[in-house]
This record gives C-alpha cells, sequence and structure tokens, in this order.
C-alpha cells in the first residue's frame, strides 16, 4: 500500500543522479589508487558480479512493491517479519556507521588541500565532520523538492570532478607518460583483503532507489532505468578516474585518505583546492541520499509497528520523516564520537569502516534472495557469492591498525551488540503492540 503522505516528485533524472551521488564516492578513488592499477580490474568485476545482479532484482522487486522502504518491505513479505526487521535494523546500523566515516574521509581531504598539517588536528577534523552530517541531513528534511537539490547538484559536482581528473590525466600522459606501469592484475596479498570488500561496497547504493519507491513517478519502469544507467555509469567513473590517478602519481605517493587532492596538486595547488571542493558537494549530496532513504526504513518498519510510533511521523509541511531522519544523524554523530576512544583517528577510521561494511552487506543477502524468489536465477546468486567473499574479507585488519584485538573486538562486539540490540528492539515492538513475539 502506498503511502499518500508522501509525494511522487522524483523523476528519471533524478532518480539517476540520486543513484550516482548514492553509489559514487571520490574517497574510494584514493584508496583504489593508493593499492596501484589493479584497482580498475576489481571495479570491472565488482561491477558485473555485484552491481549488475543488484540492479535486476532491485528494478524486478520495487515494481512489484513500490512503497517506501525497499528492502525492509521485500524481506518482510517475502521470508517474514523478523527478517524484515532484520534486513532493516542492520543495514540501518551500517548507514549509521558509514555517516562518521565518510565526514571523516571528506573533512580530511578539505583539511589536507587548506594545510596538510590541519589533518592532524583530531578536533577539528571531528567538529567539522559532525556539522558536515547534520548540513547534508537537514538539507533533505525540508523536503524531497529541496532535498533532491542537494543529490543532483552531489552527483554533478562527482561528474565535473571526474571530467577534470581523466582530461588532466591525458594531458599528462601525453607530454610525460604514466607516473606508474599501468599492469592490471590486482595484488593478491592477504593484507589486501579487506580493501577487495571495499571496492564491492564502493559500488553499492543502488538499494536506496527502492527504499525511495513512494516518492518516486512510475517506480518500477523509472528505477529500473535508472539503476542500470547509474550501475554502468558508477563503474565507468571508478575505472576510468583511478587510471587518470595512477597516471598522474605513483600508489605509493597517493594518500588513501586524501590521494585526489595530492593528485589535483600535480597540475597545480589550485586543482587540488578544486578537488577537495567539489568532494565537499559530493559528500553533502552522499549525506541527503543515504540518509533520507534509509530514514525511509525505520518510517516503514514504525508504521508496521516495529519501532516507536514517533519514528513514522510526517512533518506537516515538509512531507518527510522528520524523526527517523534525526535519529539517523543522531547514531552517527555518536558513532563517530565513541570510536575515536583507545585508539587513533586512523584506526577509529578503519574501525568504522569494516564495521560499516560487515553490518551493510548481511542485508544484500535478502535483496538477492527476494530476486531469487521473484523469479531471477543468476543475477541471485552472483550477488549472494560476492556478498559472502566481501564479508569474509572485512574483518581483515589494514596495515594502519596497530592493536588487532581491539580492531576485532570493536567490530565483532559492535555487531553483536547491534544484532542483540535489534532483536531486543523488535521483541519489544512486537509485545508493545499487542502481537505474536515469534521470531518468523
Amino acid at each position: 500500500m502506498n503511502d499518500s503522505r508522501l509525494h511522487r516528485t522524483l523523476g528519471l533524472g533524478d532518480v539517476t543522479l540520486l543513484g550516482v551521488a548514492c553509489i559514487v564516492g571520490t574517497r574510494w578513488l584514493a584508496l583504489a589508487a593508493h593499492a596501484g592499477p589493479g584497482s580498475v580490474l576489481l571495479f570491472l568485476l565488482a561491477g558485473l558480479f555485484f552491481v549488475v545482479p543488484m540492479a535486476q532484482c532491485i528494478g524486478l522487486l520495487a515494481g512489484r512493491r513500490p512503497q517506501a522502504g525497499g528492502q525492509y518491505v521485500w524481506a518482510r513479505e517475502d521470508f517474514g517479519e523478523w527478517h524484515g526487521f532484520l534486513a532493516f535494523w542492520l543495514y540501518w546500523v551500517g548507514i549509521a556507521s558509514w555517516f562518521p566515516n565518510a565526514a571523516i574521509a571528506y573533512m580530511s581531504i578539505g583539511a589536507y588541500a587548506i594545510d596538510p598539517a590541519l589533518v592532524q588536528n583530531r578536533t577539528l577534523i571531528v567538529g567539522a565532520s559532525v556539522i558536515a552530517i547534520w548540513v547534508g541531513m537537514g538539507i533533505n528534511i525540508l523536503g524531497v523538492r529541496v532535498g533532491r537539490w542537494n543529490q543532483n547538484v552531489g552527483g554533478i559536482a562527482t561528474w565535473a570532478m571526474v571530467v577534470l581528473l581523466i582530461g588532466t590525466g591525458l594531458v599528462f600522459y601525453g607530454r610525460q607518460g604514466s607516473a606508474t606501469p599501468l599492469h592490471l592484475a590486482p595484488s593478491l596479498e592477504w593484507r589486501t583483503l579487506s580493501f577487495w570488500s571495499q571496492i564491492a561496497f564502493a559500488l553499492s547504493g543502488l538499494e536506496l532507489l527502492g527504499m525511495m519507491g513512494g516518492e518516486i513517478r512510475d517506480p518500477e519502469r523509472t528505477i529500473r532505468r535508472a539503476g542500470w544507467g547509474a550501475a554502468i555509469l558508477a563503474v565507468l567513473f571508478y575505472s576510468a578516474a583511478t587510471l587518470a590517478m595512477v597516471v598522474l602519481r605513483q600508489p605509493s605517493e597517493i594518500s588513501d585518505l586524501y590521494g585526489i587532492v595530492q593528485v589535483g596538486q600535480v597540475a597545480g595547488a589550485w586543482l587540488g583546492l578544486v578537488f577537495a571542493g567539489l568532494s565537499m558537494l559530493t559528500v553533502l549530496g552522499q549525506f541527503g541520499g543515504l540518509g533520507a532513504g534509509t530514514a525511509r526504513m525505520s518510517y516503514a518498519a514504525a508504521k508496521d509497528g516495529l519501532l516507536p510510533e514517533v519514528f513514522a511521523r510526517v512533518h506537516p509541511r515538509w512531507r518527510t520523516p522528520h524523526v527517523s531522519m534525526f535519529a539517523l544523524a543522531g547514531v552517527g554523530t555518536a558513532l563517530l564520537l565513541v570510536m575515536q576512544l583507545g585508539d587513533t583517528m586512523r584506526a577509529a577510521y578503519q574501525e568504522l569502516v569494516s564495521m560499516m561494511v560487515l553490518c551493510s552487506f548481511v542485508p544484500y543477502f535478502y535483496i538477492f534472495g527476494s530476486g531469487w524468489k521473484a523469479g531471477l536465477r543468476l543475477a541471485p546468486v552472483s550477488g549472494i557469492l560476492v556478498t559472502f567473499l566481501a564479508l569474509l574479507f572485512t574483518a581483515v585488519p589494514t596495515d594502519e591498525v596497530g592493536n588487532v584485538w581491539l580492531y576485532e573486538g570493536k567490530i565483532w562486539g559492535g555487531a553483536a551488540l547491534m544484532l542483540g540490540l535489534g532483536r531486543w528492539i523488535f521483541l519489544r515492538g512486537k509485545a508493545a503492540a499487542g502481537l505474536p513475539t515469534q521470531l518468523r
């Protein structure tokens, strides 16, 4: 059933740009370039075996059930209420973890462009990250008519950056050749396995289109077309931009955090500043798109009585689930602060990335499972295999981690805590609504 309180204002262009804004993150370019040109093959493989199957499943499922909530609704209808809630809850926690690590990454990019010494100022980076989270989410609380421009500008800024990056790389290559031998075989070292899972995560995000189904015009046709378009554009973006970066600088000279600025500075300090500014616009669009879409899941769960009624409130003027959006921004801010305890900021960043991937990827089993039940075969099998490998690799610590036990404890302990908390919330919500509490 569609919710008449949400306005269907998003067309094909809006949804395609939303998909691009939700998938593409320029911070992943620095990580990929730091790992070397072999990242290009990993992007292409992830696109073929993960993004394309995701586009097939989401297009079909959104057409069958186009209301707000996306994968929560699909899992609930196909596997039962508990599984629907679990798909929502783990994904919600994953996105709440994404907010602080994305904010740290992009604020570090901006700080490095102004003065490299500023990236050591932990108070500045954390404070700026909190502001960015609330500005990006706050714009979308004003409604999709306003918020869509935030996502659109973020998508346009992303493509402006890649055009500048590729153009600079071509000019540099024509004059001096490549700074890096362009071999496309990825590294097979143990320490690079967690990077493989992050490549797959870098290409996730299409599921957000299904969550916004209640506000999209002709959702079945629009989401299917926009999903394919955004998927192809995202793979091309990552592949071409990574090649351009390693043409401009050697991987060892590119930081995995603020490398986009370092690469821009090859052409002059001004281009580094331009890349930093475009990155700020990109992340605000991502905060809005991912935050707004994820908040629709808690809104849908509250309508079903699995969360307190307050999460289902829609602002009378802006027609957005503002309480759900405030809650997501609040939890993201809290995680940002908690993860700073007992470790360096770089290690805290890696812990947030691993926890984000761990929690966010589990719900993809439900998306691909629903795709299987809807009649697809090859796409769900491919997607489930990539999801399993990503989860397996994500717990491998990186070189930045000094205390492996603390690192693993935060990741797995945090995931177990969130799973237990989710079960408690589910049972409490069912009991408060006077419903049976079987974990079906």
